[in-house]
């Protein structure tokens, strides 16, 4: 059974920094692509960046410059770096991440955390 779970939400200020955590446990034996969405009020589910397992990144454009991915391989977790924030990221930050529980069979399945809220607020 694989969990993703993530830390780190919280209300800050606007032009403030927040650092959003995601670990992955149970039985794992690879992880692929891994990636922070985001679900404002009202809105669909975006991608808000990704990195691959040698750590290329991409982000939306939304982001960009503000925001940093990164992941440690060995610990399977991915973080997100948020500075800069202003009041339109606000939303619920989701966790995802290709993984393969087991080598033999090899099935890559997407798994999602359960969401941490950030607030971005005067």
């Amino acid at each position: 059974q694989v969990q993703l779970v993530e830390s780190g939400g919280g209300l800050v200020q606007p032009g403030g920094s927040l650092r959003l955590s995601c670990a992955a446990s149970g039985t794992i034996f690879s992880i692929n692509d891994m990636a922070w969405y985001r679900q404002a009020p009202g809105k669909k589910r975006e991608l808000v960046a990704t990195i691959t397992s040698d750590h290329s990144t991409d982000y939306a454009d939304s982001v960009k410059g503000r925001f940093t991915i990164s992941r440690d391989n060995a610990k399977h977790t991915v973080h997100l770096e948020m500075n800069s924030l202003k009041p339109e990221d606000t939303a619920v930050y989701y966790c995802n991440a290709e993984i393969a529980p087991t080598r033999l069979p090899y099935r890559i399945a997407d798994y999602w955390g359960q969401g941490t809220q950030v607030t971005v607020s005067s």
